[in-house]
């Protein structure tokens, strides 16, 4: 079986992307205004970045997509 590879995906709200970056991945630190444009674009930068670091696995690495967002929830105060 193939290691999964995490990335990480937290959202800067001051600049209103979503910033990915990964310990298994050397070298990745990109950015998406989306979630989706973000997945869509490490799908392309991930295998270039393996292939940089002489990664030894194959022609297929499976990444999971680690997504942090924090947010405050309003309760109705009576």
């Amino acid at each position: 079986m193939r290691k999964i590879l995490f990335i990480r995906a937290e959202r800067d709200d001051e600049a209103e992307v979503w910033v990915a970056t990964s310990d298994d991945v050397a070298g990745l630190a990109t950015e998406a205004e989306t979630l989706e444009a973000l997945s869509s674009k490490l799908e392309n930068l991930v295998p270039e970045l393996l292939d940089a670091n002489h990664y030894p696995e194959g022609p297929e690495v499976p990444f999971g997509l680690l997504v942090r967002k924090f947010s405050v929830a309003h309760r109705a105060m009576h």
